[in-house]
């Protein structure tokens, strides 16, 4: 049996296509929307509300107590209250809705009579959705880096605990490293989405399955009787970003958590492309 004349599997589903596809989906506008301006909203909460005492304790200085002292510590600030939930869901949904999408529509058939190779139908869609993630990920600490500037300046950094001071310029390229680890340590949520994703019809199911799963290893870290067996889940190393900003930069815990992303992702992502290739499409 022969291929058709013209036929080339490399060029069936092509990446501009399917971006652009993504693109025009409104989960996907509203969710940057949501993103580039949350960071509007938290400066207007700090500009109206009321304002700390300054009485604290230079040793018990949270992050969100020094959120109004730079541009860099609300960018800081903002990121650490994203990171644990708003983009998980961001990940989750656009890595948990590419698949379970096109089933839903009863789509998935049609591309795969097209015909478009399974692998690459997973790849081609993958690509877009980790682009998509990168994408929240990276605009939502400069969208709160800019707006944190614009309303409390550009000043030295101060680190949250000790209340010391990094000069801007120099903690400016650890704030990329910041911004690089959240992009690794989300990969397992990535990959997570898509792995349910390529087992169910309902796009919810597989965005709720992952943040589902991604709550439960939250608990589970909490629970001090697993002992060293805590270092092993997703969530233990979720806030070491945080060594970065300290004054002596610390690349042991970004270390080990990106380390368990990548194993995660790399096993999750393995798991999915298995299964799919021998899936019965009905839809």
């Amino acid at each position: 049996m022969t291929a058709a004349t013209g036929y080339a599997p490399r060029r069936t589903l092509p990446l501009r296509v399917e971006i652009v596809r993504q693109f025009k989906r409104r989960r996907t506008l509203v969710m940057f929307g949501l993103l580039l301006a949350l960071p509007w909203i938290l400066v207007v909460a700090f500009q109206f509300g009321p304002q700390s005492s300054g009485q604290q304790q230079q040793t018990s200085l949270r992050i969100s107590d020094l959120a109004s002292a730079s541009g860099l510590n609300f960018a800081a600030f903002v990121l650490s209250v994203s990171a644990s939930f708003l983009l998980v869901v961001a990940v989750a949904l656009f890595c948990g809705d590419t698949v379970a999408s096109e089933a839903s529509w009863s789509s998935l058939r049609y591309l795969l009579a097209a015909p478009v190779p399974r692998d690459r139908l997973l790849r081609q869609k993958l690509i877009v959705a980790l682009g998509y993630s990168a994408m929240a990920i990276i605009c939502l600490p400069l969208m709160a880096l800019l707006a944190g500037t614009l309303a409390f300046g550009w000043h030295d950094i101060q680190v949250p605990g000790t209340g010391e001071t990094i000069a801007a310029l120099d903690v400016l390229p650890r704030f990329g490293i910041v911004i690089g680890y959240a992009l690794v340590s989300q990969l397992v949520v990535a990959a997570l989405a898509f792995l349910i994703s390529t087992a169910t019809d309902s796009p919810l199911g597989a965005v709720g399955g992952a943040v589902g799963l991604w709550i439960v290893s939250t608990i589970l870290q909490a629970v001090e009787a697993l002992g060293s067996l805590r270092e092993f889940l997703p969530t233990f190393w979720n806030t070491a970003w945080l060594d970065a900003l300290a004054p002596e930069l610390d690349w042991s815990g970004m270390a080990k958590g990106a380390s368990v992303s990548v194993t995660y992702a790399a096993v999750l992502v393995a798991v999915a492309f298995r299964r799919f290739r021998r899936k019965d499409v009905v839809s």
